[in-house]
């Protein structure tokens, strides 16, 4: 009996190494979006507690309240370039999550291709052998 070749091994393992890279590639661009959200939560963050920060202040000067608004215009510019950011990277992450299941379904497409030829091949092996012991039986029988 021979052993088990599966002639597709290397295309398997080919596809296999691109579900990896896809999974690496969509990893990090899932990082680079929750490093976006975490920016966006400090920067709302800040402007809450400087806004608390300046309301507890006695006396408030005009400069105080000039300087808070600035703040907040800067804040909230820093917010849309954020949000434009968050926008860019989350459509980036759509294709990146599209890409590794298309190549997740490609490796298990060829796992099970190469799961039906073991079966197959495992139920050959299987009646070889049941004809050989017939043969041995019937040989001894003979005698």
């Amino acid at each position: 009996m021979k052993n088990f070749h599966f002639p597709l091994e290397r295309v398997l393992g080919w596809r296999r190494a691109e579900l990896q890279r896809a999974e690496v590639l969509f990893k990090q661009q899932a990082s680079v979006l929750a490093g976006i959200d975490r920016e966006a939560a400090e920067a709302a963050a800040a402007e809450r507690r400087m806004e608390i920060q300046v309301r507890t202040w006695r006396p408030v000067w005009g400069g105080d309240l000039a300087a808070l608004g600035a703040f907040r215009l800067a804040t909230q510019k820093r917010e849309a370039v954020l949000e434009a950011r968050r926008s860019e990277v989350q459509q980036e992450l759509s294709k990146r999550h599209a890409t590794m299941l298309e190549a997740r379904r490609k490796v298990r497409l060829l796992e099970r291709l190469q799961d039906r030829r073991l079966t197959e091949w495992r139920a050959q092996c299987d009646r070889e052998l049941e004809q050989e012991a017939a043969e041995a039986y019937l040989a001894g029988w003979g005698r």
